[in-house]
């Protein structure tokens, strides 16, 4: 080993210049100066860019129904699953309405994204309907006879998530996206009601700190909250949301209105399902948030007429 040699080896390990002649490899430049990057940092972004890749061949193998839960539940017309920007779609100019059609037919809305499909199985003895299950609030997934459906949602940005559980709880099947518009409002305060009975017709009442009164009639409010107008007729759920509550008492009222079949709206009391509804009111916080934070309330219903003060919230 000649004296250049001694004095590269403890370096770079190179093999003795009086050694036989090895294979030549081009070194790739970037390798080149690899010392003089900071290869912490390298490290860091490989990792990073490797667990974003995995987490969105994951999200596309769930949205696919192979979810360990024994197959999809529901075949879905669009996509969810990894990183979606709205805003450089047409989605926003877009009118959505529910379907079934409710009862009252209020048109449809902009800004709304469309969860759309068939169920895979339709279990017509089944006690309850299938449930969706949107950023951690669960619905009943009402669909016609042929098992379509469309419910239509107010996206904010950042992390969301769609869930379907089968009727007998038995089948998950799970989708997670990132919403990448940044212009898209964010629900501060998120009012949903559900409940047991299809046939029944039960109406949020909410009275905001300033004395606006925000229900089935009067569904959107001057300071931009409100209903989402798909859900305010029909089987629900009833969604409240509004995106700068003011301070104050906001009053949650839940009502009994009445029912109804194929022919409309009536107050027959027998024309319901169950003796007693169940309803269901769950308020979200800075949804989707750090600070997130929810209050669930249940109510039983005998009557048509029943009107229950189910929540005072101090804001």
């Amino acid at each position: 080993m000649n004296t250049l040699s001694r004095l590269l080896s403890p370096m770079f390990r190179v093999p003795p210049l009086a050694a036989p002649p090895m294979r030549r490899v081009r070194t790739p430049a970037a390798v080149a100066v690899l010392p003089l990057m900071r290869r912490g940092r390298i490290r860091m972004a490989v990792a990073f860019v490797a667990a974003a890749l995995a987490a969105t061949m994951a999200t596309n193998v769930q949205a696919a129904g192979a979810d360990g839960g024994g197959g999809a539940v529901a075949d879905l017309t669009g996509a969810f699953g990894g990183w979606r920007h709205s805003g450089l779609t047409n989605e926003g100019e877009q009118f959505v309405a529910a379907y079934p059609r409710p009862p009252v037919d209020r048109g449809a809305q902009r800004y709304r994204t469309l969860i759309e499909g068939h169920l895979k199985h339709i279990d017509k003895r089944a006690r309850k309907p299938p449930t969706l299950v949107v950023n951690g609030n669960p619905t009943p997934l009402y669909t016609d006879d042929e098992g379509a459906f469309a419910r239509p949602w107010a996206f904010g940005a950042g992390s969301n998530s769609i869930e379907f559980i089968s009727a007998d709880g038995k089948q998950h099947q799970r989708m997670q996206f990132y919403e990448a518009d940044s212009s898209k409002p964010q629900a501060k305060l998120r009012a949903i009601v559900t409940w047991d009975d299809p046939k029944a017709q039960v109406d949020l009442h909410v009275i905001t700190p300033d004395g606006l009164h925000a229900f089935f009639a009067n569904p959107t409010l001057e300071d931009g909250s409100g209903f989402d107008v798909d859900s305010v007729d029909g089987a629900g759920p009833g969604i409240f949301s509004s995106a700068a509550p003011e301070h104050g008492t906001w009053l949650f009222f839940l009502n009994y209105w009445g029912n109804f079949d194929s022919t409309g709206y009536n107050f027959d009391a027998a024309a319901h399902e169950r003796d007693v509804i169940t309803a269901t009111l769950t308020l979200v916080f800075n949804e989707n948030t750090p600070n997130e934070r929810r209050e669930t309330m249940v109510v039983p219903l005998r009557k048509i007429g029943d009107l229950i003060l189910v929540k005072s919230e101090r804001l």
